[in-house]
C-alpha cells in the first residue's frame, strides 16, 4: 500500500535546496524577500566559503551534508548540473520520503527519470531562466505522477517570488527552453545591437545603451500590462510615413521576426537533441 501523501501546509514548513549554485540562491532569496518563508526555515549544503557566505548573508542555514538537508526539509528542491543529477538523487534515494514534496529545475531531465531515480513520484519539475536573479524570471511547471494540485499551488507561489509563473504539460519544455530559456540571450544581442545603432548615429555609448536596455524594458512592460497585443502596440507608435515605419521597413526586409522564430525552433530542437541524448 502506498503511503499517504500528505499536504505540506501553509504553516511554515522546511525548503531544503540540493545544490547551492546562483539558481539556488536566486529562489531563496526572492522568498525570503517576499515573506513567503522564513529564512530560518531554508537550508542548503555547501563546504565552499563563498557559497556559503552567500546564503548566510540573508540567514538561510547552511549545512555540510545533503543529507542532512533532506533530513530536515519539507520540501526539496535539486538545483544541480544536469550531469551529476542522477547521481545525487540515487545518494540521496534512501531518505527520501512521500512525505516529501521533491522539485527539480535541473534543466533537460525529464519527470518520469527523476521519479525513477528517487523511487516515488510526487515530483514537480520547473524551468525558470535566468532573470530569476533580478526577480524576474518566467518559470514553467510541470506536476508529476503523485503531485497535487495543492503541491502545484505551493510551488506556483514560490516561484512567483522571483518572476512569473505557468503550468504546462511537460511535452512543451523543449519548446520552454527555446522560448524562455534560451531567449534572454536573443534579447542580450537585441540590446546591444540597439545601442550599436545608437553609436552609429551619433550617441555617447552609455547613452545609447541606457536607452537601449531601458527601452527594452519598457516595451517588455507595456505588452505585460496595456492588454493589447504587440502588433497593436506596435501599430500605435508606427504613424505615417514616420520614423518608426522607416525602421520597421528595414526589420521587415531583413527577415527580423522570421529569424526569431528560428532562433526559437532551433533552440527547442537542441533542446529535445539533448534530453534524448
Amino acid at each position: 500500500m502506498a503511503a499517504k501523501i500528505v499536504p505540506v501546509t501553509t504553516e511554515p514548513y522546511t525548503l531544503g535546496f540540493i545544490g547551492a549554485g546562483k539558481m539556488a540562491e536566486s529562489i531563496a532569496r526572492g522568498i525570503v524577500k517576499s515573506g513567503l518563508l522564513p529564512a530560518a526555515h531554508i537550508r542548503t549544503a555547501h563546504l565552499g566559503t563563498a557559497r556559503r557566505t552567500a546564503f548566510e548573508s540573508f540567514g538561510v542555514k547552511v549545512l555540510d551534508k545533503n543529507s542532512q538537508v533532506v533530513e530536515q526539509s519539507d520540501v526539496v528542491i535539486f538545483s544541480v548540473k544536469p550531469q551529476v543529477v542522477k547521481d545525487v538523487v540515487l545518494q540521496l534515494k534512501p531518505l527520501l520520503s512521500e512525505k516529501q514534496l521533491l522539485v527539480s529545475v535541473v534543466a533537460g531531465v525529464k519527470l518520469k527519470d527523476l521519479q525513477e531515480w528517487a523511487g516515488h513520484n510526487r515530483f514537480i519539475r520547473v524551468m525558470p531562466n535566468t532573470p530569476a536573479a533580478v526577480g524576474v524570471a518566467a518559470s514553467v511547471i510541470s506536476l508529476g505522477a503523485a503531485a497535487t494540485n495543492e503541491d502545484g499551488e505551493l510551488i506556483s507561489e514560490l516561484f512567483g517570488a522571483i518572476g512569473k509563473v505557468w503550468k504546462a504539460d511537460e511535452k512543451l519544455f523543449d519548446a520552454v527552453t527555446g522560448l524562455s530559456g534560451s531567449g534572454p540571450a536573443y534579447i542580450y544581442l537585441a540590446i546591444e545591437a540597439l545601442a550599436d545603432g545608437g553609436v552609429a548615429a551619433g550617441l555617447p555609448r552609455e547613452l545609447a545603451l541606457g536607452l537601449a536596455s531601458q527601452t527594452v524594458l519598457g516595451a517588455a512592460t507595456m505588452v505585460g500590462n496595456a492588454g493589447k497585443h504587440p502588433g497593436q502596440l506596435k501599430d500605435d507608435v508606427a504613424s505615417p510615413g514616420g520614423t518608426t515605419i522607416a525602421g520597421i521597413h528595414e526589420l521587415e526586409k531583413a527577415g527580423f521576426r522570421g529569424i526569431l522564430m528560428n532562433a526559437v525552433v532551433a533552440a527547442a530542437k537542441r533542446s529535445k537533441e539533448l534530453s534524448q541524448g
